[in-house]
């Protein structure tokens, strides 16, 4: 049963998980638009704009848990996490919008450029994401609770860089009178990095003046203090040696790829494969939307009945069904073509309700790491909860440096010409790009499934744990 201690106010979930909208709009943009924008609009070969990115992604390797460490580390009055949140505000705006104005197109420089302000923005957003999602252990330590606080965080991610996503289908990647619309516009990507980054800085903000007085005020139980360098790497090679945390991460990389994969080729699918008009896009967002609002709902009885790992695992091999049934149809001729008016509501039944499973399976990852925190505190007497979380934001990370890079592939493989227009493509070019994108989604499903399985303990390890750590805080009895 969840104390009341441990219940977690409905305003400071709401406040908690307003801050991940910063996120979702960085994460919405570099799924769906960099690699399209990069490829279709600045002129850059998609596999060498995939390549560029997952390089950066080998930067938030050594960068998030170093931020993790140090926030770990930090004491101030303003409590551990708030003076990195509040310092990430103006870098995550600024870097946003230099990501989508590049100077003019080059063949080395514009990928050295996209390699460096992608570090940046990527460094930026941890600075916010790794402390604020070390702040789930600190909140509660009831293992269900737990997940019902980060689902707000997955909320609030997912509406935010879906909402962009309408704006932008709607109304920023319309030009005036006509002409080129939606993602292949080049215009539109000028109000998109505007408007994106004046949202992110004023979500970061907000959230981390609502969360402030609730954080500051909780008791300091790590044993906070300042360490060396080599101290450091000692704790990293701790992390690195937790089997249930290397599991959890392994799990989580194929999860986030797997989702990352199906972002970046959205544009790609959507248009060329399905011929969506722009109001289609539109329709599109909100059903995307509408499954995380079931998965908000849905995860945490799915999570009390199945355990986590069983229910992660489960959505995980639903998400893949749902996500790749209309290509295994289309490729069997089973499946509406573009024109028949079945093919819309069918595929969108199905997209949304692999978004929901998706966004489960990503809820859950996050709740479970929570859990990996305890595990290590009772090991070694310490909470780490910056560093594991770190490990947690580098999965995230992974949907934007290995998901981009494989979906590139995937485009490059189906031999996808420069310019291409929609409706013009011989069929062998749409075959291969629907077979190589729902080959790469099963796959990658199949693996996480059976990780997720493996992970070593759930609730029951989980109370034992708690009951241990609370026998060791208590004070000796007076003699």
């Amino acid at each position: 049963m969840t104390g009341a201690a441990d219940r977690v106010p409905l305003a400071t979930k709401l406040a908690y998980g307003f801050g991940a909208v910063a996120y979702g709009i960085k994460d919405n943009g570099f799924q769906v638009f960099l690699l399209i924008f990069y490829n279709q609009v600045v002129g850059l070969p998609a596999g060498t704009v995939g390549l560029v990115i997952m390089a950066a992604l080998f930067v938030d390797a050594f960068v998030d848990p170093a931020i993790g460490v140090a926030s770990d580390r930090t004491r101030t009055r303003w409590g551990r996490r708030h003076p990195w949140l509040y310092g990430s505000a103006l870098p995550i705006a600024l870097s946003w919008v230099l990501l989508w104005n590049p100077p003019p197109a080059d063949a080395f420089s514009t990928p050295l450029y996209l390699f460096l302000i992608a570090i940046l923005v990527r460094t930026a957003i941890s600075t916010n994401e790794v402390p604020s999602v070390a702040m789930v252990p600190e909140l509660t330590r009831d293992y269900h609770e737990r997940t019902a606080v980060i689902r707000y965080r997955y909320l609030f991610g997912w509406a935010g860089g879906l909402a962009l996503l309408f704006l932008a289908y709607g109304w920023l990647f319309v030009p005036p009178r006509g002409a080129l619309t939606g993602p292949l516009a080049p215009p539109g990507y000028h109000n998109f990095a505007l408007v994106g980054a004046a949202v992110m800085l004023v979500s970061v903000l907000l959230s981390a003046l609502a969360t402030h007085r609730r954080m500051a005020a909780l008791p300091d139980r790590a044993g906070v203090r300042v360490e060396s360098p080599r101290a450091l790497l000692r704790d990293l090679g701790r992390a690195l040696s937790n089997r249930a945390f290397l599991l959890l991460m392994a799990a989580g990389i194929f999860a986030y790829v797997n989702q990352g994969v199906t972002f970046a080729m959205t544009n790609y699918l959507l248009n060329f494969v399905w011929h969506f008009a722009p109001r289609d896009f539109l329709i599109y967002a909100v059903v995307l939307f509408a499954g995380v609002a079931v998965a908000f709902f849905a995860v945490t009885p799915i999570a009390r009945r199945l355990g986590k790992k069983h229910a992660a695992a489960l959505l995980a091999l639903c998400a893949c069904l749902f996500a790749t049934l209309p290509y295994w149809l289309r490729l069997a001729d089973l499946f509406p073509l573009p024109g028949n008016p079945a093919m819309l509501p069918a595929f969108l039944a199905l997209a949304g309700a692999a978004t929901g499973c998706g966004v489960a399976v990503m809820m859950l990852t996050g709740s479970m790491m929570a859990d990996v925190v305890e595990a290590s505190e009772e090991r070694t007497g310490r909470r780490d909860e910056g560093l594991f979380y770190a490990g947690s934001l580098f999965m995230q990370k992974c949907t934007s440096g290995l998901g981009i890079f494989a979906a590139g592939l995937i485009v490059a493989a189906a031999a996808l010409p420069a310019g291409a227009v929609a409706g013009t493509l011989p069929d062998s070019v749409v075959d291969r790009m629907m077979a190589g994108f729902a080959g790469v989604t099963v796959a990658l499903s199949l693996i996480a499934a059976w990780l997720f399985t493996r992970f070593p303990f759930g609730r029951a390890e989980h109370e034992a744990r708690l009951a241990k750590l609370a026998v060791a805080a208590a004070p000796a009895p007076k003699k």
